[in-house]
C-alpha cells in the first residue's frame, strides 16, 4: 500500500463481544468508522476482523539456553505475527528486544524486563538469581527497564526438600512489590504451587502465571484483591513430561506436579468462575514454541471458560488490562482477518485471512 492508500475492511468488525459493525476504514495507519472523503486508493478486505491478538505470557529473545540472537528473536517474533498475535507481555527474558520498537511490520511488545529469581532456584541463564536482601533493587532496577511489569520468580523446586517452594520469605516480597508500585510498575510472578501464592497476593501481587497451585480456599483472595491469572495451559501440557524425567531423583515433586496437571482445568474453570480475571498466555520461549495463541484459547474453552470470554482474554479484555487499544476510532490499526465468526468457533483463530499491523497488510 502507498503511503496514500486506504484500507477498507468489510463485513463483521467486532469491536466489542457485541459491538459488531460492518466496516471500517484505515487511514494513515489508525482506524476510523467515516468513510475518507475522496479515497481512491483503497484495498479492500472482508471477513470477521478482530483487534490483534494478545499473548499475554511470551518471551521474545530467550531460548532453551538463555538469551538468543537478534535473527532468532525476529523469527519468533515474525512467528507470533503470523498467527495473529500483534501485542506481547514480554513476561522476562535476558535479551534486549527494544531494537524492535523500531520495526513497524513486528508485534508490540509490554516488556516485564528480566526475571528475578533467588540464587540456584531457576533455569540457568534465564533471571538475576540473588538473595532476599537484594530484591528491591533489582525490582527497582527492572522496573525502571521494563515497561510497566516486573517478573518475579514466586517458587520453584528447593533440592534440599525435593519438591517445589517459595523462593522468597513474607517480607522480601512485601517491600518488593512496594517498590515495583512507587515506581509504577506492576508485579508478576511464576508460580506453580499451592504454598507460595497467599503471601504474594496479601503482599499486594497485581498477577500471578501459571497459578496451577490455586486451591479452593486461595480463589476467593485472588477475586477479592483482583489478582489475574494467565494460565499457561499450554505449557502446564509439558508436565507429565517433566514429570516423568525427575522420578527417579526428585519423586516427591515429580508426583506434585502430575497432581497440579491433573487437575488444571478444574483450577482454571474454578478462577473464572469466582471472577479472577484469566488472561491468555502462551508461555512461548524457552522451550515451548512462538504462534500457540489459539490452542491457548483452545484450551480455555476445554477448560470450561465460554467461547466469547475465552476470546475476550485475548483480545478486548486483554488489551484494556494492558492499556492499549483495540478497534477504537483513532486508534492503530492492528487487526486480524478471519473467514468466519471465530465467537462461535474460537478454532478460527488457528488460520487467519489477513493481519494488518499499523496498517499494513503483512500477513
Amino acid at each position: 500500500m502507498s503511503d496514500g492508500a486506504v484500507l477498507h475492511v468489510k463485513g463483521r468488525v467486532l469491536a466489542g463481544p457485541e459491538d459488531v459493525r460492518d466496516e471500517l476504514w484505515v487511514v494513515g495507519g489508525r482506524i476510523s468508522y467515516d468513510r475518507p472523503a475522496g479515497a481512491r486508493d483503497i484495498t479492500t478486505v472482508a471477513g470477521w476482523a478482530l483487534p490483534g491478538l494478545v499473548d499475554a505470557h511470551c518471551h521474545v529473545g530467550l531460548g532453551a539456553e538463555g538469551p538468543v540472537d537478534a535473527d532468532t528473536a525476529e523469527k519468533q517474533a515474525l512467528t507470533d505475527r503470523g498467527t495473529g498475535t500483534l501485542l506481547i507481555r514480554d513476561a522476562g527474558s535476558p535479551s534486549d528486544t527494544r531494537w524492535i520498537d523500531d520495526r513497524d511490520d513486528l508485534p508490540k511488545i509490554i516488556r516485564a524486563g528480566r526475571h528475578i529469581a533467588r540464587t540456584r532456584r531457576y533455569i540457568r541463564n534465564y533471571a538475576w538469581e540473588i538473595e532476599p536482601e537484594d530484591l528491591v533493587a533489582h525490582v527497582a532496577r527492572e522496573a525502571r527497564r521494563g515497561d510497566g511489569w516486573v517478573k518475579l520468580v514466586g517458587d520453584w523446586i528447593d533440592r534440599g526438600v525435593g519438591d517445589l517452594a517459595p523462593c522468597w520469605p513474607r517480607e522480601a516480597v512485601e517491600a518488593g512489590i512496594a517498590e515495583a508500585h512507587r515506581l509504577g510498575a506492576r508485579v508478576t510472578a511464576h508460580c506453580f504451587a499451592e504454598n507460595s501464592l497467599r503471601d504474594l497476593v496479601e503482599a499486594g501481587i497485581d498477577c500471578i502465571e501459571h497459578a496451577t497451585g490455586l486451591t479452593e480456599d486461595l480463589i476467593p483472595l485472588f477475586a477479592e484483591r483482583g489478582v489475574a491469572i494467565v494460565p499457561t495451559l499450554v505449557n502446564i501440557a509439558t508436565f507429565p513430561k517433566l514429570a516423568a524425567g525427575g522420578d527417579d531423583k526428585y519423586p516427591r515433586w515429580s508426583a506434585h506436579m502430575r497432581r497440579l496437571y491433573e487437575r488444571r482445568y478444574d483450577t482454571v474453570r474454578g478462577a473464572f468462575d469466582a471472577g479472577v480475571p484469566v488472561y491468555v498466555g502462551t508461555d512461548a520461549g524457552g522451550s515451548l514454541a512462538h504462534g500457540l495463541v489459539a490452542e491457548e484459547v483452545a484450551e480455555l474453552v476445554t477448560a470450561g471458560i465460554p467461547p466469547v470470554r475465552a476470546l475476550a482474554a485475548t483480545t478486548w479484555s486483554a488489551r484494556t488490562w494492558l492499556g492499549r487499544p483495540g478497534l477504537e476510532e483513532g486508534a492503530p490499526a492492528d487487526l486480524v482477518v478471519y473467514e468466519a465468526d471465530p465467537r462461535a468457533d474460537v478454532r478460527v483463530l488457528a488460520a487467519p485471512r489477513r493481519v494488518v499491523l499499523d496498517g499494513r497488510v503483512v500477513e
